[in-house]
C-alpha cells in the first residue's frame, strides 16, 4: 500500500489506479495517524508537513520508496532510509520554473513598488516620486545555490541586461557567458540583488547571519525562496535597521505554522510585515497550477510507476 501524506495533483491517483497500486489518500494525516499506519506502507509520497524521521522509518518495515514532492529532503532522514534499503527520491525538476518565476516576481515588484503603490491608491493616495522605481536592468544579480531552482532563475535573467553571479559551495564548472562563478564573498561585494535558492542543511542554516548582511556593499534586495531557516530573521530585521539593505522578498519563513509562533516570532514578523520595503508570501513559489502536475509527473516516472 502506497501512503499519500499531502494533496497530490488528480494525476497522480488516476496513474497509480490504472497501475493496480492500492493507496490511502490521506492528505490531513497527521504524525501519529501516520505512525500507526506505515507498518503497512511500501510507498511514501510526503511533502514538507510530516518528518520522515527514524521512529517511523523503524516502524516501516514494508517500505521500499519514500517520494518527495517538489525539492528539499530536509524533513526525512536520507541517511537512515538508505542504510534501510529505502530508495528516496524528489521532483525538483517539477516546480523549479515556478519557483524561479516567482523569485522573479517577486524582485520586480519590489523594486518599482508594486505592492506598495498599489495599497496606497486604495487607500486615495496618488504617490509618484515615493514610487519612482529602480530597474534591474544594468544590475549584477547574484545567486546563492545553482541548481533546479537558482540555473532556472538564472535562465528567466538571461532576457534582462544583467550580469549573474552564482555561488554554489558543491558545484563547479556551470559558468558560461551569461553567468559567472563567484563565491560567496564576491556576491556580498558586487550584487545588487542576492537571491537564495539552497536546501536547508546544517551548512545552510543562517547562512545570512550577521556577518553576511554586515559584508554586503551594495545594499542588495535579498530574495529568499528557499527555506526560512537559510535567513536568521534577526540578523535580517537588523540589517533592515541599518539600512545595509535595499529590501526583502520572502516567501518562506523560519516557522510558518502561523498560529504556532512565540512572542518573539510574532514581534520578528509583525515589524517585516510594517516594512514598507519587505514583501511577503505564504510559501507559494513553487506552487502553480502547472508545477503541481508535473511535480507528481516527473515523481511517478523517477519511481518507474508513470505510463
Amino acid at each position: 500500500m502506497i501512503i499519500i501524506t499531502s494533496k497530490v495533483h488528480q494525476y497522480l491517483l488516476d496513474t497509480l489506479t490504472e497501475k493496480g497500486y492500492e493507496y490511502l489518500y490521506a492528505p490531513d494525516i497527521s504524525y501519529k495517524e501516520l505512525f500507526d499506519k506505515v507498518a503497512d506502507a511500501t510507498g511514501l509520497v510526503v511533502t514538507t508537513r510530516i518528518p520522515i524521521d527514524k521512529p517511523m522509518i523503524d516502524k516501516a518495515q514494508k517500505l521500499q520508496w519514500i517520494g518527495r514532492l517538489g525539492s528539499g529532503m530536509e524533513l526525512i532522514d536520507v541517511t537512515y532510509a538508505s542504510e534501510k534499503n529505502i530508495r528516496c527520491v524528489s521532483s525538483p525538476e517539477g516546480n523549479r520554473n515556478a519557483v524561479a518565476e516567482h523569485a522573479l516576481g517577486m524582485l520586480l515588484n519590489i523594486a518599482n513598488h508594486i505592492c506598495r503603490s498599489q495599497d496606497e491608491v486604495r487607500k486615495g493616495i496618488w504617490n509618484r516620486e515615493e514610487n519612482r522605481g529602480t530597474e534591474i536592468s544594468g544590475k549584477v544579480i547574484g545567486i546563492v545555490g545553482f541548481g533546479n531552482t537558482g540555473s532556472s532563475f538564472a535562465k528567466l535573467l538571461s532576457s534582462f541586461d544583467v550580469s549573474i553571479l552564482a555561488y554554489d559551495k558543491y558545484l563547479y564548472g556551470f559558468g558560461n557567458a551569461a553567468v559567472k562563478e563567484a563565491s560567496l564573498e564576491q556576491l556580498c561585494r558586487y550584487a545588487d540583488v542576492i537571491s537564495f535558492h539552497v536546501p536547508l542543511t546544517a551548512l545552510t542554516k543562517y547562512m545570512a547571519n550577521d556577518d553576511f548582511f554586515s559584508a554586503l556593499q551594495n545594499r542588495p534586495f535579498i530574495i529568499n525562496t528557499s527555506r526560512g531557516g537559510v535567513i536568521e530573521t534577526g540578523s535580517l530585521i537588523k540589517a533592515i535597521g541599518q539600512d545595509l539593505i535595499r529590501g526583502a522578498a520572502l516567501d518562506v519563513l523560519e516557522n510558518e505554522k502561523i498560529g504556532t509562533l512565540n512572542s518573539q516570532e510574532q514581534a520578528n514578523l509583525d515589524f517585516l510585515c510594517a516594512q514598507e520595503n519587505v514583501l511577503i508570501t505564504p510559501h507559494i513559489a513553487g506552487y502553480s497550477h502547472e508545477a503541481y502536475y508535473k511535480m507528481s509527473r516527473i515523481l511517478l516516472q523517477k519511481l518507474d510507476i508513470d505510463p
